[in-house]
């Protein structure tokens, strides 16, 4: 058997063949079968089955020239005790997120999942381990935009190792009465802003003022729930102090992940035309592209393993 190996996943779902076998799925067993019979040039890895037991096994050839050639070694990468079976039409095979998340959700104690997917297209995850990537955001807007931008992303990502998105999301609403104030200012309506629960208040209480930046409202003694292009707005169109609650997501990261292991996503409005990347922690324009958000991604995993580049 091969020794573990983090999250090998094929490169290509053609590298991979299906065969029912009649022996058992034991590394002699398998050995014995296959070598000298005839395998297709881009057959790298074998899913042996036997009944409802399967077993993945790497193949060597006598030559990748031909179309087919003789099997001349056979590696056990999981028996079948370890392998679990799952078919997932929705899933694609050929994303290592997507393998990755059907063997956590579906397969869990497996140290190895095949997974039947969309297409009909078959592959496998051995040694599941993605990488953890904290996402820092604020909400509303629901669902939090710069996961979801990153889910999506991974969604399409044939080239990126496999990655579980964590969520640590920063709810406007309670970031803006942990000051409290008879009135807040919020930077804009998109999203909800977390303004319609402050105005609503609580039940069985009144419910404070709330206006919005971009309108430019009439002078009030508010406090400002923004960051620093908010607070520079504000000197523009009102020119005196403000008591501001910094929902900025790149502070926030810095106040709420200090410490933490492991790359960090954020974004910040700062950032108009780039992306920055201190360390673990990578920093996205508010308003980023999915091209920007999948270069964040990138350079978060660069930061977490030099492999991964």
């Amino acid at each position: 058997m091969i020794g573990p190996t983090v999250n090998l996943v094929p490169s290509q779902y053609r590298n991979v063949s299906v065969a029912a076998v009649p022996v058992p799925l034991d590394e002699p067993g398998l050995r014995a079968y296959l070598t000298g019979r005839p395998a297709y040039r881009r057959t790298r890895y074998l899913v042996a089955r036997h009944g409802e037991a399967s077993a993945v096994v790497e193949v060597s050839k006598e030559s990748e020239q031909p179309l087919f050639s003789p099997i001349t070694a056979v590696r056990l990468i999981a028996s079948a005790g370890e392998t679990a079976f799952v078919d997932a039409p929705e899933a694609d095979t050929a994303i290592p997120s997507q393998l990755a998340r059907v063997a956590a959700e579906r397969a869990p104690q497996a140290r190895c999942v095949v997974v039947h997917g969309r297409y009909g297209h078959v592959s496998f995850i051995a040694d599941p381990a993605p990488v953890r990537v904290t996402v820092v955001e604020v909400v509303p807007p629901r669902p939090a935009k710069l996961v979801d931008q990153l889910a999506r992303v991974l969604d399409l990502a044939e080239d990126l190792p496999p990655v579980e998105l964590v969520p640590d999301l920063v709810d406007l609403t309670g970031l803006a009465r942990s000051r409290p104030s008879g009135h807040y200012l919020f930077p804009c309506r998109a999203g909800g802003s977390g303004a319609d629960g402050l105005a609503a208040g609580e039940p069985g209480t009144a419910g404070v003022g709330v206006s919005f930046l971009d309108e430019v409202p009439a002078r009030r003694p508010w406090t400002l729930v923004g960051c620093a292009r908010s607070r520079a707005i504000h000197d523009f169109f009102y020119g005196d102090e403000v008591d501001i609650v910094d929902m900025c997501p790149r502070a926030l990261a810095g106040r709420r992940l200090a410490g933490r292991p492991g790359p960090v996503v954020t974004k910040c409005c700062l950032l108009e035309d780039r992306v920055s990347a201190d360390g673990d922690c990578v920093v996205v324009p508010w308003g980023a592209t999915f091209a920007q958000v999948r270069e964040g991604l990138q350079l978060a995993l660069r930061a977490d393993h030099p492999a991964h580049r």
